[in-house]
């Protein structure tokens, strides 16, 4: 059987597999991307997956290197303000933070995740160093001292420096190099979906806070002629079960309840889909010839839009890595530094999400009391606001 020889595969062709081939390709590295489920690229498709997916600022700077950005920006809702309202209490809290309070630009922007899929699976058909091999999956590897045979669903094997897990909660990239994770239940899930409503959104991401979760309003284009926002509405696992299954009439009453009308009257604007809600960091980053990304490595509930930023964060620093010593792609030395400058950030973050996630769901009127005077709090001293919004954002 021949062998094929190649820099790096991927594994995951998700929008964070995806962006890896992108910007490893255009650095000059030989990819082969593989995953065993082709990309849903259409928003009506059969399995589309009706997420968007907010870019912070730093994501949009590295989405620019890898060649992603030039197809991405005119499709791209601006995210100007961050916009907190807590009505778990008698009196609503609402807190504005604006981008304006610390840069030009906006925070980040907001694009559907299949149109992401669409351009991204575009920009490799433009590279001819990427080998794009969706419907083949990842079998198994034999991690060698310079290299790593890769042998893949069909049965054709690959020689390469370095394997990127980038496939998910689930990895089989992870699974095959023994690495344990450590899994948060909140017993919660998402209920994900599109609407539209009278009033503009402004570039508003408004986050709602009462007990269960929050429920997020996303900017979009306009849909329709009217103004057109993603929704994650998160809540206790039965009773977002309960909404899922609610015929449409019923939902959108449910919906306008949950959001207090702050946009109007909700329309649905697409179907529904219901993901559940975890917590996971894996023990390690890295195996013999092997580096985790994104939800391969880490997962989180949707707040603050930090899970694709912090997977981009992870492959910003294995490029770094990469392009400083290409002769050491892969090696010991490489993978050991990669882990040591990710894993604080992971843990960090993810313990940030946790608690916030907790406070969130917190139902007692005590707790609630407290969630609402440390969003003012937070809000009313201004180097703090300036530094969370700096965090955000992936500083610090």
């Amino acid at each position: 059987m021949e062998r094929i020889s190649t820099d790096i595969v991927i594994a995951g062709g998700g929008v964070a597999g995806l962006t890896a081939a992108a910007a490893f390709g255009t650095a000059g590295f030989k990819v082969t991307i593989i995953d065993p489920t082709p990309p849903v690229t259409a928003r009506d498709a059969d399995g589309a997956d009706l997420r968007t997916t907010a870019f912070l600022q730093p994501a949009q700077k590295f989405l620019e290197a890898a060649g992603l950005w030039p197809r991405l920006a005119a499709h791209a809702t601006p995210l100007q303000v961050m916009r907190i309202v807590d009505i778990g209490t008698d009196a609503h809290v609402t807190r504005d933070f604006n981008a304006a309070d610390i840069s030009e630009l906006p925070f980040g922007w907001n694009l559907p995740n299949w149109l992401l899929r669409r351009e991204m699976v575009a920009r490799l058909d433009e590279l001819p160093n990427v080998d794009f091999r969706p419907g083949i999956g990842f079998a198994r590897m034999l991690a060698r001292s310079d290299t790593a045979i890769v042998t893949l669903s069909d049965g054709s094997q690959l020689s390469t420096k370095l394997v990127i897990g980038a496939d998910g909660r689930n990895s089989a990239v992870r699974q095959h190099a023994r690495i344990d994770v450590r899994t948060m239940r909140y017993g919660q899930k998402a209920v994900t979906f599109a609407v539209t409503h009278d009033a503009p959104h402004q570039n508003v991401s408004t986050e709602i806070h009462r007990a269960g979760g929050p429920f997020t309003l996303v900017p979009l284009p306009d849909h329709d002629g009217k103004p057109c926002s993603a929704v994650v509405w998160m809540e206790h696992g039965a009773e977002a079960n309960r909404l899922a299954t609610l015929d449409e009439n019923a939902f959108e009453a449910a919906a306008n309840d949950r959001s207090a009308y702050l946009y109007g009257p909700l329309k649905l604007a697409s179907r529904r889909s219901l993901w559940p809600i975890i917590s996971q960091v894996a023990n390690a980053l890295t195996a013999p010839r092997t580096a985790l990304v994104a939800e391969a490595a880490h997962v989180m509930p949707p707040i603050g839009a930090q899970g694709l930023n912090m997977s981009l964060r992870d492959l910003s620093c294995l490029l770094d890595l990469a392009t400083a010593q290409p002769d050491q792609l892969g090696a010991p030395a490489m993978l050991d530094t990669y882990a040591r400058k990710r894993h604080p950030d992971i843990k960090l973050r993810v313990t940030g999400i946790d608690a916030l996630n907790r406070a969130s769901i917190a139902g007692s009127p005590t707790m609630q009391a407290l969630r609402s005077k440390g969003i003012e709090a937070l809000y009313g001293v201004t180097p703090v606001r300036k530094t969370l919004m700096q965090m955000g954002l992936g500083a610090g």
